[in-house]
């Protein structure tokens, strides 16, 4: 069935979120209608930064890709994705990288909302600041090697968000093609 190209009517506008309605299907968004980033960060040693914090929608601890919103800091609203992922990435971790390459966009979950998200790989890390997150955030850093994740992630009592394995797939393939490409 083929929905309609109809435009949404708001059924719930809160700060943050909103409920739309199109063809019968409701759905949420964000109100600064901006894409999200997520950064796969790989170190020199070949270990995937990841970042652990709670999650009130689920009420458990989430194991993530770096990641956040895009143009939702008053003043930047006019951000680039790559602005808004190198920031999350210093702000998360405590890293800044030397070299980005841009995956994939795709949405997050697409029979909920319409979130996109842009995933990109960042090489080069090197340590500048604690990370943790801002002042509403309380971020665990973990530092896993690349090849391990999946079996790492399973002796975890934390979730796992399953975009981090999105971005997992998409970054050993780009640096697969890299190195094959030598």
């Amino acid at each position: 069935m083929k929905m309609t190209d109809a435009n949404p009517t708001t059924v719930y506008k809160g700060r943050h979120l909103s409920m739309l309605s199109r063809g019968g299907w409701e759905y949420a968004t964000r109100n600064t209608a901006r894409s999200a980033v997520g950064i796969v960060a790989v170190t020199n040693a070949g270990e995937v930064v990841l970042v652990e914090q709670h999650r009130p929608p689920v009420n458990q601890n989430v194991i993530e890709l770096p990641a956040g919103l895009s143009g939702d800091i008053a003043g930047k609203e006019d951000e680039s994705l790559l602005e808004a992922a190198q920031r999350e990435l210093l702000e998360e971790t405590g890293y800044v990288a030397d070299r980005w390459s841009e995956l994939m966009t795709g949405y997050s979950s697409p029979g909920l909302t319409d979130e996109s998200i842009t995933l990109f790989l960042a090489e080069g890390l090197e340590l500048k600041g604690p990370g943790g997150g801002d002042h509403s955030e309380d971020i665990t850093i973990h530092e896993v090697p690349l090849g391990e994740v999946l079996e790492w992630l399973q002796d975890k009592p934390a979730a796992a968000d399953l975009k981090l394995l999105a971005g997992l797939f998409a970054a050993q393939i780009a640096l697969a093609d890299r190195i094959g490409g030598d």
